[in-house]
């Protein structure tokens, strides 16, 4: 393989600038009001919330905080429902499929209240997005739902003609698309970095390279075992989504760990920027394995994301393969080079939902999906509140646990031929796609 196709680096883009580092080493507390497995943004979100209520909270991490998605994904606050509207009707009934939509609208509204008024430095730019349809057909259905998000949701939103679609972005692949102005984008390291901040002064003990090994049930409440020793705990908070191990069997058979893989060009000339990405929008496309891509923070260089169907080592094919997508988006971009590779977990299951529920005494806040920017601090939020008893506060996604998936408990040894089959079906949906 051409040396040109291979990134420089398999670290994040994103670690550049803001490096994932181990905490100081602490003792280990002996109990604590809550115990927080996972210490990305949902689990230090929820300890946030926890400890300026009042709360002990130990926040406990296996890798270094924020190792896992929080630092590794595409920093678009896209908040995507897997599920269309008819789709969640048909499944959870009107009343919870509205609730479900105007929920999407205040998750983004709450991070971006957070981001201001904690003050956080995290490169967040409100620029809207955009999202190209592969045909004539698509193209219709998004003008027609960004029509609703505007009259259902009051979200500035509309669709761009064909005729104007250089105007958005600079590739021809499209046939139209449309834009909504609610979505932005932030540097993923960095935002998880300042949430760490404001959760340990707030009071949260947060520990890195802390593994729980098992949990059990007691009559004063839980005992979390852990590399570090034991803590007693009046309550327990699950926030590990696409890591979740053995201490976890319950969410095990139930998460299914996703490898999305994002690719960073080198730096590009601003001219060609300019022409590429000219309003330097989010963006993203009407196919079920479509691309996510956006312009570097700085402006600089284009991110590109998809999945990746390999599940060990760091195999060279998932790179050559959404570099080839790249340039079929721009093929001005077909002998520039690659800085960096990188691939984390993101968490699908069955309902494909983000998700608040409970079981034997432990709460779960997980599913995001692959829109965690927005779902996984909101949902960390709201788990926060439910275990303060917070009635008025009650999300919409704080229901049933997904339904367990047979003969499977944590290695997904299906997803090649999902992926595989997920990518026939978008090669037809652009044969047949009047173009």
């Amino acid at each position: 393989m051409e040396k040109s196709r291979i990134a420089a680096k398999s670290t994040p883009y994103w670690w550049e600038a803001a490096p994932v580092r181990p905490l100081p080493d602490q003792p280990l507390a002996r109990q604590a009001d809550v115990v927080i497995v996972g210490a990305g943004y949902a689990g230090l979100t929820a300890g946030l919330t926890l400890a300026r209520a009042g709360r002990s909270v130990t926040i406990l991490d296996k890798m270094n905080p924020g190792e896992g998605a929080s630092s590794r994904n595409g920093g678009i606050t896209s908040g995507n429902i897997r599920l269309s509207y008819a789709e969640l009707v048909k499944k959870y009934g009107e009343a919870r499929a509205k609730a479900i939509e105007a929920e999407g609208k205040a998750a983004r509204e709450f991070i971006y209240d957070f981001i201001r008024t904690e003050g956080l430095d995290c490169d967040f730019q409100m620029t809207g997005r955009f999202y190209g349809a592969i045909g004539k057909e698509n193209y219709e259905a998004l003008a027609r739902s960004a029509e609703a998000l505007a009259k259902s949701l009051g979200i500035e939103s509309h669709a761009v003609p064909h005729a104007e679609q250089r105007n958005y972005v600079g590739t021809d692949h499209y046939r139209g698309g449309s834009v909504r102005m609610d979505i932005g984008g932030l540097h993923p390291a960095k935002y998880h970095a300042e949430i760490l901040r404001v959760t340990l002064a707030a009071g949260a003990s947060v520990h890195s390279g802390v593994a729980v090994t098992n949990i059990d049930k007691d009559v004063s409440g839980f005992k979390v075992t852990t590399s570090a020793g034991a803590i007693k705990a009046r309550q327990v908070l699950i926030c590990t989504n696409g890591y979740t191990d053995g201490a976890a069997p319950f969410l095990r058979r139930r998460m299914v760990p996703v490898r999305s893989r994002i690719i960073a060009t080198e730096e590009l000339s601003p001219g060609l920027m300019s022409q590429l990405m000219p309003k330097l929008m989010m963006c993203g496309e009407s196919k079920v394995l479509g691309y996510y891509y956006r312009p570097s923070p700085d402006g600089k260089r284009i991110l590109l994301g998809g999945r990746d169907a390999s599940q060990s080592g760091d195999p060279a094919a998932p790179t050559d393969m959404l570099r080839k997508g790249l340039v079929e988006l721009f093929p001005e971009l077909a002998d520039v080079g690659l800085s960096h590779s990188w691939f984390g977990n993101v968490a699908m299951h069955r309902d494909m939902l983000p998700r608040i529920f409970e079981n034997k005494g432990l709460t779960y806040a997980t599913g995001f999906c692959g829109s965690g920017v927005v779902w996984a601090p909101w949902i960390g939020s709201r788990a926060a509140l439910k275990l303060l008893n917070d009635d008025t506060s009650r999300s919409a996604f704080d229901f049933r646990a997904p339904p367990f998936i047979p003969f499977y408990n944590g290695k997904p040894y299906f997803m090649p031929a999902f992926i595989q089959v997920y990518r026939m079906q978008d090669r037809i949906a652009m044969a047949r796609a009047t173009r």
